[in-house]
């Protein structure tokens, strides 16, 4: 069986693989610039030979592209919405799974962004993570209590 905090990280991963599709399919010039950057390493491995003059492959190509990665934003909303009830279902706490999440989210964004878009974040966001993540595990540390037993009224 799958802990609450596994469901909760992958719902984070989720969200942010959601957000790098949809700013794939609405720029268009990442799409377009991955093509070609795969397209001139075939043709050098291949030895093959496209003329300069002719339409590249990437300008039709280009628009299935951005279908297909607003499609896979709509799949991984889904699922990361799936992920994060299931979360929430096998938590002792909301508060917990919340915060999961939204680190897992930070994170993975950050990875993501340095991956698919050469991103570079500041020191300061990076000391923002690291708050976030210092909290998380405050958060994860800290055994839950029940609650003190209430104290009935005295009849006077």
């Amino acid at each position: 069986m799958i802990s609450g905090a596994v469901y909760a990280l992958l719902a984070g991963f989720l969200g942010a693989i959601a957000s790098s599709s949809a700013k794939l399919s609405l720029g268009s010039e990442y799409l377009k610039g991955m093509c070609e950057t795969f397209l001139k390493a075939w043709v050098r491995a291949g030895d093959h030979r496209i003329n300069q003059e002719e339409t590249s492959p990437c300008d039709w190509l280009n628009i299935p592209l951005r279908f297909l990665c607003g499609g896979l934003l709509f799949a991984c909303n889904t699922v990361m919405w799936t992920f994060f009830s299931k979360a929430l279902r096998h938590s002792s706490s909301s508060a917990r799974v919340t915060v999961t999440t939204t680190a897992s989210n930070f994170v993975s964004s950050a990875v993501l962004g340095k991956v698919i878009f050469g991103e570079a974040h500041a020191a300061l966001w990076w000391v923002g993570i690291s708050l976030t993540l210092s909290g998380l595990l405050v958060l994860h540390g800290c055994a839950s209590q029940p609650p003190p037993p209430a104290q009935g009224k005295k009849d006077e």
